[in-house]
């Protein structure tokens, strides 16, 4: 199969400083509440190790089978300016897709102007491209929200 790749970026302004917006976008119980990306699906933090070079495993996907894995790893974190870090989704044993991830944080005002560009490889199809960015969407839509939920 071939190797389908694909980039986005994605801006979005949020209501709180950008140290307590790192510690919700880093914080493993924050990111089961807004990491998932709809409703219908849940994000289960098995093993989170926030350091440079540290590893984290979680679980997505709907609530009574959580399928799909993630496997995390840190690369640069620098708070609360930048986090790096890759993604490899897994399934059945098999990746889907691996992704590069650069999260920068800059105050805006009373808030911050978060920026997130994501570079994918998609092992299994161009599908997986939409998906993975439709997935990434939905999650930074939780993400809003859940930071409304929070004590500005």
């Amino acid at each position: 199969m071939s190797l389908d790749t694909s980039s986005f970026d994605m801006h979005r302004t949020l209501p709180l400083a950008p140290d307590r917006l790192w510690h919700v976008m880093t914080d493993p119980k924050h990111r089961e509440k807004w990491g998932a990306p709809d409703a219908e699906t849940v994000l289960i933090v098995d093993k989170a190790d926030l350091r440079v070079g540290g590893q984290d495993k979680h679980r997505c996907g709907p609530a009574d089978a959580p399928e799909f894995e993630v496997e995390t790893r840190w690369y640069d974190l620098t708070s609360p300016d930048r986090a790096v870090f890759t993604e490899t989704l897994i399934i059945g044993g098999d990746a889907l897709c691996t992704s590069l991830v650069t999260y920068s944080l800059a105050p805006e005002g009373t808030g911050t102007k978060l920026s997130i560009t994501v570079a994918v490889s998609s092992f299994s199809g161009p599908d997986t491209l939409d998906e993975f960015a439709h997935g990434w969407e939905g999650g930074l839509a939780n993400l809003e929200r859940h930071v409304e939920s929070l004590d500005a």
